[in-house]
């Protein structure tokens, strides 16, 4: 199978994570890209349950922000690299920046130079990110801040992926299936 972009993205608890495991588990050597940090005991508790659905043959990098450069040396390895999540990476790319002036134009950067480090190798990606474009309006400026930089994010992934899987209830909806047969 040649290489592929996937991005499967989804509302909170839709299933997207399992999902993404589910496609790279067809593939050989997987690494998966944890974005999450423990900021606190609950989502430590995440951590550690997301590591133990994973499967032990995998390789795992822990990298909440410098995703292009942890990930440079290490992709030519791989078969799969599955990132989990750019919802988190965004998020945490965004409170490195108190005030936010520079941010938004920096995670769309930062976001480019991932896809090209995609685009220069022969391993497929699978990207997994939450869809914030079908909530409230944020009411404070931060909230605002991440919604319109994740959207903005997951906007460039999806203009390169070759597919984009949106979860709902734990059922993937293919949006879009370049070069794929119909069969």
């Amino acid at each position: 199978m040649s290489r592929r972009l996937t991005l499967v993205l989804g509302g909170v608890r839709a299933g997207k994570s399992r999902y993404a495991q589910e496609l790279a588990g067809e593939s050989g050597r997987v690494l998966f890209v944890a974005t999450a940090e423990a900021g606190d005991e609950e989502m430590a508790s995440r951590i550690l349950a997301h590591r133990a659905e994973r499967p032990a043959a995998w390789s795992t990098l822990q990298e909440p922000v410098d995703l292009v450069t942890a990930l440079t040396p290490l992709v030519p390895d791989f078969d799969t690299v599955l990132i989990d999540c750019l919802t988190l990476w965004v998020s945490n790319l965004l409170l490195r920046d108190p005030e936010h002036e520079e941010t938004p134009a920096h995670i769309q950067t930062q976001a480019r130079r991932l896809i090209d480090l995609y685009e220069r190798g022969d391993a497929s990606w699978i990207v997994v990110s939450n869809e914030v474009g079908l909530g409230v309006i944020p009411a404070t400026r931060l909230g605002r801040d991440f919604a319109d930089a994740l959207g903005r994010v997951n906007q460039q992934f999806a203009a390169a992926a070759d597919d984009v899987i949106v979860m709902f209830a734990g059922l993937p909806m293919n949006l879009k299936a370049r070069g794929l047969e119909n069969g």
